[in-house]
């Protein structure tokens, strides 16, 4: 199973880990699994903590080195494909970091790993409970 996790989700599984549900965290336990966090997801993370919107315990790149290492999470590029399927989405939701995950779940067949019910309106696979 291939999975992009929301941001949502990655600082969540960082820093609360009891709020996602069990049953994904057993999900992205398992070595067959393969995680994704968005570049979207890491520049998201950037521009909240640098506006104080988001507390961290260390700056985001130390923050995502540890999600690399310590989660196994592996980063996905923002590539021309992804960006251009954006203008397919309906206009369900606006914030571009989210239009931009699902546009490359789409683009890559990933699933979704993501709370939000605005994002499960769109064709995407997606999961969470």
């Amino acid at each position: 199973m291939n999975i992009l996790l929301d941001t949502c989700a990655i600082l969540w599984l960082q820093l609360e880990p009891s709020r996602v549900p069990a049953s994904l965290r057993q999900i992205l336990l398992r070595t067959e699994t393969r995680r994704y966090s968005s570049a979207a997801a890491a520049w998201e993370i950037s521009i909240k903590w640098s506006l104080g919107k988001l507390l961290l315990p260390v700056p985001p790149e130390a923050f995502m080195h540890r999600l690399r290492t310590e989660s196994l999470v592996e980063s996905l590029s923002i590539d021309e494909a992804s960006a251009l399927q954006v203008a397919k989405l309906p206009g369900f939701h606006n914030d571009p970091f989210d239009r931009i995950q699902i546009s490359q779940s789409i683009q890559h067949s990933l699933i979704l790993a993501t709370p939000d019910p605005l994002i499960r309106q769109y064709a995407v696979r997606t999961i969470w409970d």
